[in-house]
């Protein structure tokens, strides 16, 4: 798939329901969203979530609660990866739990819907182990950035 159709994943109206999804998720918590797009890799997804999640200086929130939301369009898969702080505090089944709720819209081909309903699953969790507090600044870009 080239540049043109990982454009094409989204459309700009999805795009947007995208981050309000991710705007509405950070509004109750400290913990920061991102989703990365890309037509593929030659790396194992998780090893280049891991390598997109440090591109994008994800690991500099205060309390260590990034959380990136990468998709390789071509390989037809994805990973949810979390910072340090993340893993220390959710249940082992957070990850899992979130990945069912994306996967099941992907089967059906509802990308948007499946990106959407994982960043406000996630942004749940967050919330019960980083609420959002009065002097919270948005440490990172709601923007999904693309490769």
């Amino acid at each position: 798939m080239s540049e043109s159709n990982v454009e094409a994943f989204l459309s700009e109206a999805e795009e947007q329901e995208i981050i309000n999804a991710i705007l509405k998720a950070e509004k109750n918590t400290s913990g920061e969203i991102r989703v990365h797009i890309e037509p593929s890799t030659t790396l194992d997804p998780y090893e280049r979530a891991q390598e997109v999640f440090l591109d994008l200086k994800m690991e500099n929130t205060k309390d260590a609660n990034g959380v990136l939301l990468y998709i390789a369009v071509n390989d037809r898969t994805f990973v949810i990866y979390g910072d340090k702080g993340i893993n220390d505090v959710v249940p082992n089944t957070f990850w899992n739990d979130t990945k069912e709720v994306i996967q099941t819209h992907f089967k059906k081909g509802a990308f948007k819907q499946g990106i959407v309903e994982g960043i406000l699953k996630a942004g749940e969790e967050l919330k019960a182990h980083f609420p959002y507090t009065s002097d919270d600044t948005n440490e990172l870009s709601n923007e999904v950035s693309k490769g």
